[in-house]
C-alpha cells in the first residue's frame, strides 16, 4: 500500500504546498496562552482577538513571515524593584501563530482594554476565464 500525498492525486493538481502547510500549522505547538478568538465581521473579513492583559504595545510585535501571522509578545523587565507575595496574573513571554490563506491580509490591529484586535481582509480575486486554443497535429509539424 503506497501512502496517497496531495501531490500524487490526479485531482489536486498545484496543492503540493498545501500539504507543507499543513504540517507547519501542526508544528505550531500553541499552548493556550494566551487565549483568543476568532470571528467572522462579513462575508471578506475576519477579526483575531488575543487576550494580552498586562502587555503595553510597545511589548507586543506583529509580522507577517511566509503567509504566516505570528504575534509575539515580551514583558520589559521592570519587575526587580517589586516584591510579589502572590503572583496569579501570567506575565510569561509569548508567541501566538496563525496561517494565512493565499489573498488574506492583515487590514490592521488595535489594543483595547487587554484585547488586541488583529483585522483580516480577504481580497476578492476578479473573475477571469481564459479560453485555450486547440493546435491541430498537422499545423504542428
Amino acid at each position: 500500500m503506497t501512502k496517497l500525498t496531495l501531490g500524487s492525486h490526479p485531482f489536486l493538481l498545484g496543492f503540493d504546498q498545501l500539504e507543507r502547510l499543513v504540517e507547519r500549522t501542526a508544528k505550531s505547538g500553541n499552548d493556550g496562552y494566551p487565549p483568543y478568538n476568532i470571528e467572522q465581521r462579513g462575508e471578506n473579513a475576519y477579526r483575531i482577538t488575543l487576550a494580552v492583559a498586562g502587555f503595553a504595545d510597545a511589548d507586543l510585535s506583529i509580522t507577517v513571515e511566509d503567509r504566516q501571522l505570528v504575534i509575539r509578545g515580551k514583558h520589559r523587565d521592570d519587575d526587580d524593584a517589586r516584591v510579589f507575595l502572590h503572583r496569579g496574573i501570567a506575565a510569561r513571554q509569548f508567541q501566538r501563530s496563525f496561517v494565512l490563506a493565499d489573498g488574506v491580509e492583515v487590514a490592521g490591529a488595535s489594543m483595547e482594554h487587554g484585547l488586541l484586535h488583529i483585522d483580516l481582509k480577504r481580497a476578492v480575486p476578479d473573475s477571469v476565464v481564459q479560453t485555450i486554443r486547440i493546435n491541430s497535429a498537422k499545423a504542428e509539424q
